[in-house]
């Protein structure tokens, strides 16, 4: 009779077990859904203002189709990318031809003083410093909810439940390069 006791504790702690991981498991999962939805909050604002940059620079350097062109068909791919991986994929390129866009601002004097282009680009500067902080974030919550389902018994019991892993917001290598430059500091002009 005893071992019967000791049979069924077994079970009840394995099924106990089971239940605690793979509700920890669907906790992470949807941290990092969660946490993709802030970035794409803070992705929709950024591609909200962009319109209006256009607008505003076209003002002053409408010659320059090109990079109009550019800039909005960054836009259309990253507003039409939906995983994590597409996301951040179409996001690097938008950041490449945004900064052709504020590159060609430095040609028209004009146009830094400009006092709506300022706004925007003060706008775009807090949200990319709030989109940095939501990729942190998601990246976070990618890395614990990776963890725990690679780990032992973890893995299991993710493997059982069809719990697939989950891709870091990667900002793209040339955005990386980017970064890690010091900035140049220049007085007067």
């Amino acid at each position: 009779m005893e071992a019967i006791y000791i049979v069924l504790g077994l079970i009840a702690l394995i099924v106990i077990g089971t239940i605690v991981i793979y509700n920890g498991l669907v906790s992470k999962r949807q941290r990092c859904n969660q946490a993709f939805a802030d970035i794409d909050v803070q992705l929709k604002q950024r591609q909200n203002l962009i319109p209006n940059l256009v607008e505003t620079v076209k003002g002053y350097a409408s010659h320059e189709q090109d990079t109009f062109q550019q800039v909005i068909a960054a836009r259309s791919a990253a507003m039409a990318a939906s995983d994590p991986n597409a996301v951040s994929q179409a996001e690097t390129v938008l950041s490449g031809a945004l900064g052709k866009l504020f590159a060609l601002a430095e040609n028209y004097p004009d146009l830094k003083a400009n006092e709506n282009f300022k706004q925007l680009q003060e706008e775009l500067s807090l949200i990319e410093d709030k989109l940095a902080a939501a990729r942190r974030f998601y990246n976070s919550a990618v890395q614990d909810y990776n963890t725990a389902r690679e780990q032992f018994p973890g893995s299991i019991i993710a493997g059982s439940f069809n719990f697939e892993p989950r891709s870091f917001f990667d900002v793209g290598i040339e955005a990386r390069d980017d970064l890690s430059k010091v900035p140049k500091v220049k007085f007067g002009d």
